[in-house]
């Protein structure tokens, strides 16, 4: 399938390569289905990616791998959010958190309430909702960023 998107203008995705959110994303219940795709021209020390919406081309969400800035991020999750993703295993589970990208870099966030989990072998995911103080919705990461780019 070919859809011309608005970040990489027209891409080629494998049915193999879609990924489906049953109840949809936190505030688009209607986009059920995505895939996942990374800027090859920006490379991808970051790590940013983005779910890219199947359904609504304009609309590509930039996500990270949350360990990326946060090390000991495990927050804990009740089984039953997790039930329609299928049998979890530490082998088929990806943990994504978005990214907000404002036009100051310097105030770069994630949003470490709201993971987005994927069976990437069923390709089932859902965004859930952490409870608890502990994992802000606005995370600044732009410092963790600059600091691991220093080291590499």
């Amino acid at each position: 399938m070919k859809i011309n998107t608005r970040v990489f203008g027209e891409v080629e995705i494998a049915d193999d390569k879609i990924i489906t959110f049953e109840k949809g994303i936190i505030g688009f219940p209607d986009m059920k289905h995505f895939t996942l795709i990374h800027d090859a021209d920006k490379g991808s020390s970051a790590g940013i990616r983005y779910l890219q919406s199947i359904e609504e081309p304009e609309f590509a969400m930039p996500v990270m791998d949350p360990l990326v800035v946060k090390e000991d991020y495990n927050p804990e999750v009740s089984d039953d959010l997790l039930q329609n993703l299928g049998n979890l295993t530490e082998e088929n589970v990806l943990v994504l958190v978005s990214v907000t990208v404002p036009s100051d870099l310097t105030k770069m966030t994630v949003n470490l309430q709201g993971p987005i989990i994927i069976n990437v072998e069923e390709r089932k995911a859902s965004q859930i909702i952490v409870e608890g103080e502990q994992f802000p919705i606005r995370f600044p990461i732009y410092d963790i960023l600059q600091a691991r780019k220093a080291g590499e």
